[in-house]
């Protein structure tokens, strides 16, 4: 496919040399390469086929054209489900990642909302992991962001996530409290831990309601109190309910560390059960402002979550 690329000049590439702007956007593109585009004209900038590295300037409209593009598939299936004032939620489907990865730069959230909708200008006010699905927030331009972003704990009042997860709980519900950091001798760096005593971490609070069991699997309902990266997975993990399919976080990590390598088989996906977590962003509160609250849900569970759970026989009442 041919992938056109447009953005914004943002101030830290003010004054910088086209070409220089351009050399990290997409990695493994040498310098002749990008050359090659600039001489070719598949640059522009506001509007122009440009032929020279020349200097940019802060609000300019830059848009280039690679041939042939090629990166990992993803589910782009994404949905607008609200839209306010200078902000709005999408439905994010599963494994598609919100912003460039080493993967893909083309077809991650943001790229896609960017092409796909009114707002060009779009910003990520928060993230999800790559292979969670549902509700996230976008602001409609950058003066939106800078607005939202500072204030986005008091934006996003409840978050309710759902997972599905090993094990049955002998517990209806119960509320997890931890400081949760990485450590510097685990093998996947990214790793949340829950922190022993004496260990430095970062508050976390989760509140967990079981939905639908079946002995060997059950839904349980995640009430962020606090924002933690991995944080739903982590608490689950250490309480003995890893989520099916995740790779970090169930098997020791053993599933994450192989597909760093490209050597997950056919085996091990029948092990994990699916091809992504089963963790999905199920409900927001939005706080406006005092007087205006908002709630958004998103049922539009991915078709593995809905076929493992008819499999299982796990029924979601919410």
């Amino acid at each position: 496919m041919d992938a056109v690329f447009k953005e914004v000049i943002a101030p830290k590439s003010d004054g910088l040399a086209l070409l220089d702007h351009l050399a990290p956007c997409i990695p493994y593109l040498t310098a002749k390469i990008w050359h090659s585009l600039l001489q070719s004209g598949q640059i522009e900038i506001d509007g122009q086929v440009v032929l020279d590295n020349q200097v940019l300037k802060v609000g300019q409209q830059l848009k280039y054209t690679i041939k042939d593009y090629q990166e990992a598939a993803v589910d782009c299936n994404w949905q607008l489900l609200w839209e306010g004032e200078d902000i709005f939620a999408v439905h994010k489907p599963a494994n598609l990642p919100v912003s460039r990865t080493t993967r893909n730069v083309y077809n991650t959230l943001i790229q896609l909302v960017r092409r796909e909708s009114p707002w060009p200008d779009a910003h990520l006010l928060h993230r999800l992991d790559l292979e969670t699905s549902g509700i996230i927030l976008l602001a409609k331009t950058k003066q939106g962001a800078m607005h939202w972003q500072p204030k986005i704990s008091q934006l996003l009042g409840r978050k309710i996530y759902h997972a599905v997860v090993y094990g049955k709980p002998d517990w209806s519900q119960r509320e997890f409290q931890c400081d949760l950091n990485t450590r510097k001798d685990s093998a996947i760096r990214c790793q949340m831990h829950v922190c022993s005593e004496g260990e430095k971490g970062k508050a976390s609070t989760t509140h967990f309601k079981v939905l639908s069991s079946t002995g060997e699997y059950s839904i349980i309902e995640c009430e962020l109190m606090s924002g933690r990266k991995h944080q739903i997975r982590a608490h689950l993990a250490h309480c003995g309910f890893p989520i099916v399919g995740d790779k970090i976080y169930g098997n020791n990590g053993e599933f994450y560390l192989k597909r760093l390598e490209d050597k997950v088989t056919q085996e091990d996906w029948h092990d994990l059960k699916t091809q992504h977590h089963l963790l999905h962003a199920h409900c927001v509160q939005l706080n406006l402002d005092e007087n205006n609250q908002h709630t958004l849900t998103d049922a539009d569970y991915s078709q593995q979550w809905r076929e493992f759970c008819q499999k299982e026989g796990l029924v979601l009442l919410v």
